[in-house]
């Protein structure tokens, strides 16, 4: 019973804040402008799997136009968070890219450019 009494009289109104970083709650989460008016955050769209919208269960690697639009110019695999692919298939497509490197139907990096 004397915790009871303990854990009344502290004040849980305002969130403490978190070493190094701001906690987020919903007042903060909206920037107040002048004139009153509140806008709000940019929060990015969240990216979708192309292999999970498409239904292909693994990616092939002798499909080529797809594979490249997960490689950068200079010819390494874009991470996920770029591409929005899930892990599973992100695993795939790394195998696929690869394989598809052995057979010579990928450069491993990209042509030499001068200038």
């Amino acid at each position: 019973m004397a915790e009871d009494t303990n854990l009344q009289d502290e004040q849980f109104d305002e969130p403490q804040p978190i070493q190094g970083r701001r906690r987020i709650t919903p007042a903060s989460a909206a920037t107040t402008v002048s004139g009153g008016a509140t806008r709000r955050r940019y929060t990015p769209r969240r990216k979708v799997c192309q292999f999970c919208t498409d239904k292909i269960g693994t990616p092939d690697y002798k499909d080529i136009k797809r594979l490249q639009r997960f490689i950068s110019d200079r010819g390494k695999i874009l991470p996920r968070r770029r591409t929005g692919t899930c892990a599973k298939h992100q695993r795939g497509l790394a195998t696929a890219i690869k394989r598809a490197r052995h057979v010579a139907l990928l450069p491993f990096v990209a042509a030499p450019t001068r200038g």
